[in-house]
């Protein structure tokens, strides 16, 4: 009767070590921080990076670049930061918190002006922000938010920030910009051209001058304090691909060649 028991025994422990889990091999995982408005592109670059590599898991974290960049200050799990902002790497940078030399830049985008689809102001440009017609006009906050900054830069450029202040509602990420045009909660917003195209529900009447649209860079770059080098590197080297650059160009992003 022991003999049978061992024989049964040995037999369990041959199928587990056939078995997936006899053959376990430990999982790569990758913490990707990435600007809010980045999170459609890169939810579907993800799937197909983990098609090609179901040995890595892709763990995503979409936010302000300004929260972003505190959170990696902070030490919160990070491998790999794309910033939809210049400013907020060259912060990480100066405090030796990236990888430089894996620091290149990504992506261009385009800083649009939108409005409710429906409206009846009359809103061509920024400077009609400042007529006795437009009540609320929504920006990401300055202090975090990349596309909050371009905003007060442009309205600062036509000249009109002083009699914009006491109308500016303050949204914490561009999604939520994005969110308040649509539901015309607002007369209008400042997003990016990638967050207006993914809406029916707003329309583009403007561009940026193209002075400040040309400082809209997305840098990419590899954290120091990372926990797996060699897979946060093949995931940063996956984005440049055409693959993924064809998902970034389908979502209105300008991919920057080398």
């Amino acid at each position: 009767m022991k003999s049978k028991y061992r024989v049964c025994i040995l037999i369990v422990l041959v199928i587990i070590a056939l078995s997936p889990i006899g053959c376990f091999k430990q999982v790569e995982v990758v913490n990707v921080s990435a600007g809010a408005g980045l999170a459609d592109a890169i939810n579907e670059i993800n799937v197909l990076y983990q098609q090609e590599r179901p040995d890595v898991t892709v763990i995503t974290n979409f936010a302000a670049a300004g929260t972003l960049q505190q959170q990696i200050e902070n030490g919160a799990p990070a491998d790999v930061f794309i910033s939809p902002s210049l400013k907020h790497m060259d912060m990480l940078q100066a405090k030796h918190l990236i990888i430089e030399n894996t620091r290149r830049e990504l992506l261009r985008n385009k800083v649009v002006l939108i409005v409710p689809e429906d409206s009846t102001l009359g809103i061509t440009g920024f400077k009609d922000l400042a007529g006795d017609m437009v009540k609320k006009v929504v920006i990401g906050d300055p202090g975090s938010v990349p596309i909050g900054m371009y905003a007060q830069e442009i309205f600062t450029k036509f000249g009109i920030m002083d009699e914009l202040k006491p109308r500016l509602v303050l949204a914490g990420t561009v999604r939520q910009v994005l969110q308040y045009v649509e539901s015309s909660n607002v007369d209008a917003g400042v997003v990016f051209l990638t967050d207006a195209k993914i809406s029916k529900s707003v329309k583009v009447v403007a561009d940026a001058p193209d002075e400040i649209n040309n400082e809209v860079v997305y840098p990419v770059a590899l954290i120091e304090t990372g926990k797996d080098l060699k897979a946060a590197s093949d995931y940063e080297a996956f984005l440049f691909s055409e693959e993924a650059g064809a998902i970034f160009d389908k979502y209105g992003f300008t991919v920057i060649k080398y």
